[in-house]
């Protein structure tokens, strides 16, 4: 076959037409719709890289070379695209207006942790002088350019926001006031509040020839003060840091209202306490945020937690990456501190016009205002962990069991599933993989008693969780201490798969249970954060879930076989690629039916990529439901037109890994602990695992059919990377999260149903 042309310009747009699927769920029909249009394109770079095209599969269509750095959107510019979308469940008037202040404060704690992990790393390539382009065909330097020009537009976006929110806010009487609006008697109130639990925290530390310049801790906020002693030529720099994480709040109460001052402020309006008889000439706030990417190589240390304690300590002095400061900053105290710190005053500096850390907001957000809240979610039981009987008896006479978190409750299932295993008598052995959980976990709670109940108990931990690793150090040396046999999987990958197996003795043998998620074993997070889960006792996923805990406790791969679940980072890529090629295989013999469907967190694998692009030229109809960063195009004639990519942002952040393969009609459903992303395929340990039973497919293919048809959280992508969110001419269309909520109560009821049903039968 003849290689057609490098395409140099875009097709033009046309209207999509979606194919119909025979066997497929109906595409959602948006009727008599406005839309809400983000404000930036993603813009794709049109260079071309060097490397051999790929010929389309069906000569009657355009050829394309998937080489091509034009079919790739950013990974970074389309993750601050997220956010965009994060922001503007801030400014839909349909959002209750304490949720609203939350999101405000969700996007600034996930631009904090942009700039620590991503800008971080990018500035780590330049510095190496890395030449390397993305698969979009940037350089490091160009992409953080254009992520520093985003950030700027979504800053500037997120304050004007706030100002409208605290407005609103005001109407109910909550109010962040000034400290030039108190009275007197307030603010004696508040100098008497400062002497006693403020004070005494402070540090003021001096800049000048005689001391050197101060170490900046990262995110934290800080006072540059300019003093005058009295008869000296020249003025004073001092910096103090504003204890915030000391546990003192940032957003101090005023009386018994919900009237608020900022900590900041009232330091800075009684400086006079730690400078008596000096003259205060200024006082400007400054914030800093620092690189996170500090790993070493985990081959040559000797000791894996020494490393990891290492790592942290090295992060605390990591290179700063980021200087907030506030508009109208002295121009020679701006570049003071840039030089100080280090940084490009013109690119590296962000002035913010208003307030700094807005990740605080969380504390207004749990202020207690029903009508300003979300109507309160409960996690229901699941319809069939709703007895007392055993639950392994539950989960044998089941076969399995699917979960929905926040939907279902987190405690009744999998805590439950571990609280039962280490007080049964029958149970002999526990094994489980913990990449991040809470200080306070009643999972560590479990583990510890059942290695006090003598069952064998081991866990793999992944101390190098990011912004988990203090914590995973500091549970498994409480686990190691109660007898608990901790490992940290294999060198050289992350531990990110979610599995717990259970060996108990039955009836008639040991029997071994599982657990298989994609969520973190987080109870916190499972209120937030939508996830899936099994719980079964299939015989041949159980094997290879041993096989999977023999190579994350040895190391050794070799010759391990399993024959259901698919591991990265040896087989779930090729697996994903197998699958997509076959379904485009089984499209063109059978002259259609093709229908790909993933719910995943990230699309950024260039080679998953390129086979749905190939998969699309072949016509399989394909569904992505993405939540954040995504390279792949959708809707250009001849290479993606049956491609559909819808993003859901709403009450709860979408977590869940779900693949799905019409398969020629057999219907193949797999959850997963994997995106389909680089790392997670290749270097980190991950499976994916199949969801078999005619009833728990019944189940996923509801979540998938919901929120493809969601008229209220779901954004839809054009081909220039840009969003566009569904929304009903009225503009009261149901989110799939609101829609989910209802089944579960739904089921609750029937359930309840049921029992009455029952016991009226057993009475009559």
């Amino acid at each position: 076959m003849k290689v057609a042309q490098i395409k140099k310009k875009q097709p033009a747009k046309k209207t999509k037409k979606t194919p119909v699927v025979p066997g497929a769920a109906k595409p959602a029909k948006i009727k008599k719709t406005k839309v809400v249009k983000e404000i930036k394109a993603v813009k794709p770079v049109k260079t071309t890289r060097p490397a051999e095209p790929l010929s389309a599969q069906t000569p009657s269509v355009p050829q394309f070379d998937l080489h091509d750095s034009q079919w790739f959107l950013n990974r970074e510019l389309t993750w601050l695209s997220f956010n965009r979308r994060v922001l503007h469940e801030a400014e839909d008037e349909r959002t209750p207006l304490l949720e609203r202040l939350k999101f405000i404060a969700i996007v600034s704690a996930n631009l904090d942790e942009f700039f620590m992990k991503r800008i971080g790393g990018l500035k780590q390539q330049i510095g190496a002088g890395m030449r390397e382009l993305s698969l979009d065909g940037r350089t490091a330097r160009q992409q953080v350019t254009e992520c520093h020009a985003e950030v700027r537009d979504l800053e500037a976006r997120k304050e004007q926001e706030f100002e409208k929110i605290c407005t609103l806010l005001e109407e109910k009487n909550i109010l962040i006031e000034s400290y030039d609006e108190l009275t007197p008697k307030e603010k004696k109130l508040l100098r008497e509040f400062y002497y006693a639990n403020i004070f005494p925290l402070l540090t003021p530390q001096s800049i000048d020839p005689a001391h050197p310049f101060p170490f900046i801790s990262n995110l934290s906020l800080n006072l540059l003060v300019s003093l005058h002693y009295p008869k000296a030529k020249h003025n004073s720099l001092v910096r103090i840091k504003v204890p915030v994480n000391a546990g003192t709040p940032r957003f101090i109460r005023i009386g018994k209202g919900e009237h608020f001052i900022r900590l900041e402020e009232v330091m800075m309006n009684n400086l006079d306490m730690l400078f008596p008889g000096m003259e205060i000439m200024s006082c400007e706030l400054f914030r800093v945020t620092r690189n996170a990417n500090t790993e070493k190589d985990e081959e040559e240390a000797d000791d894996l937690m020494e490393m990891i304690e290492s790592e942290l300590k090295e992060r605390k002095f990591a290179p700063i990456v980021r200087l907030e400061i506030v508009t109208g900053m002295d121009p020679v105290h701006r570049g003071r501190l840039a030089a100080e710190l280090e940084l490009d005053e013109a690119t590296d500096v962000f002035e913010v016009p208003g307030l700094l850390a807005m990740r605080d907001l969380f504390e207004l957000t749990r202020l207690d205002f029903p009508r300003l809240h979300d109507l309160p979610h409960h996690p229901i039981d699941h319809p069939q962990l709703q007895t007392q009987r055993n639950i392994f008896h539950v989960i044998r006479d089941s076969g399995a069991i699917l979960l929905q978190h926040p939907y279902e409750s987190f405690s009744t299932s999998v805590e439950r599933f571990l609280r039962e295993a280490a007080t049964d008598p029958k149970v002999r052995g526990i094994k489980m993989t913990l990449y991040r959980t809470s200080r306070q976990s009643r999972i560590i709670d479990a583990l510890i008693l059942a290695a006090h109940n003598g069952k064998q108990v081991a866990v793999v931990v992944e101390l190098k969780a990011r912004f988990d690793e203090a914590t995973n150090i500091s549970l498994a040396e409480r686990m190691e201490e109660a007898g608990v046999h901790v490992t940290y999987g294999v060198v050289g990958l992350k531990t990110h798969c979610k599995v717990i197996l259970v060996v108990r003795q039955d009836y008639n043998g040991l029997r071994r249970y599982f657990h298989i998620g994609t969520g973190n074993y987080h109870a916190d997070t499972a209120r937030l954060y939508s996830d899936v889960g099994i719980l079964s006792c299939d015989q041949s996923i159980a094997e290879d879930v041993t096989e999977l805990f023999n190579f994350l406790t040895t190391g050794f791969m070799l010759k391990r076989k399993y024959s259901k679940l698919a591991l990265a980072p040896r087989m779930l890529k090729k697996a994903l690629l197998d699958k997509i090629e076959r379904e485009a295989d089984l499209h063109r013999a059978s002259g259609g039916g093709g229908l790909i469907q993933f719910k995943i967190n990230a699309l950024e694998d260039g080679d998953v990529v390129s086979a749905l692009y190939r998969a699309s030229m072949a016509g399989v109809k394909i569904d992505l439901i993405v939540r954040d960063s995504c390279r792949l195009r959708p809707g250009i004639p001849g290479l993606s037109e049956t491609v559909t990519v819808i993003s859901v942002v709403g009450r709860f952040l979408e977590h869940a890994r779900i693949y799905y393969f019409h398969n020629g009609g057999a219907d193949e459903y797999f959850i997963a602990s994997a995106d389909a992303m680089k790392r997670n395929l290749e270097a980190r340990v991950e499976i994916l695992c199949p969801v078999e039973s005619a009833e728990l497919t019944k189940e996923v293919r509801l979540i998938f059919d919901t929120q493809l048809s969601d008229q209220r959280s779901a954004w839809e992508m054009q081909s220039d990377g840009t969003y566009i969110q569904r929304r009903t001419a009225d503009g009261n269309g149901e989110g799939s999260h609101r829609l989910l909520i209802a089944r579960a109560q739904k089921r609750v009821k029937e359930n309840l149903k049921k029992k009455v049903k029952k016991i009226r039968k057993k009475i009559v």
